[in-house]
C-alpha cells in the first residue's frame, strides 16, 4: 500500500545548499543498491527501516563543473532518485554534510530548482496518481 500524506522529507545541508542523500554506484550495484547504501552511509537510516516505493524512480540529468578537481571542464550528470517512506522520525548521523533538516510536505517547494524542486513535483504528481487509482 502507498503512503498518500507525507508529512516531512529529509534535506542534508551542503556548505552552499540544500541536497538529497545520494552518490555513485560502487562495481556492479544497481541504482538501488547505491540509495540503500549511500542512505546509511550519509544519514545512519539503516535501509531496513525504509519501504522504498516500487513504482516511483526519478532520472535527471545536468551539467556540473568541478572548479577545484577539473577547472574549466563540464561534465554530465546523472541521477536516479527512489522514494523511501519512514515510518517515524529516526535519530540521524550526519556525515558527509554540514547538518540536515526534516522539511514539512508542503508542495509546491521551491528549495533548488535544477534537481530537488522538479523531483518534489514528481512525487508529488505521483502520490496524486496514486490516491486517484486507489
Amino acid at each position: 500500500m502507498t503512503e498518500t500524506t507525507p508529512r516531512k522529507f529529509l534535506l542534508m545541508r551542503h556548505k552552499d545548499r540544500w541536497d538529497l542523500p545520494k552518490g555513485h554506484c560502487d562495481g556492479d550495484e544497481t541504482y538501488l543498491e547505491t540509495a540503500h547504501r549511500e542512505m546509511e552511509e550519509e544519514t545512519g537510516i539503516p535501509a531496513t527501516v525504509c519501504r522504498f516505493e516500487a513504482g516511483f524512480e526519478f532520472d535527471i540529468e545536468y551539467d556540473v563543473t568541478y572548479k577545484k578537481k577539473y577547472p574549466g571542464r563540464t561534465f554530465q550528470k546523472r541521477i536516479r532518485y527512489f522514494l523511501a517512506w519512514i515510518p517515524n522520525e529516526v535519530k540521524i548521523e550526519v556525515t558527509e554534510h554540514e547538518g540536515f533538516q526534516w522539511t514539512r510536505w508542503e508542495p509546491p517547494h521551491q528549495i533548488q530548482s535544477q534537481t530537488i524542486d522538479p523531483l518534489l513535483a514528481a512525487v508529488e504528481s505521483f502520490l496524486k496518481d496514486q490516491k486517484s487509482n486507489a
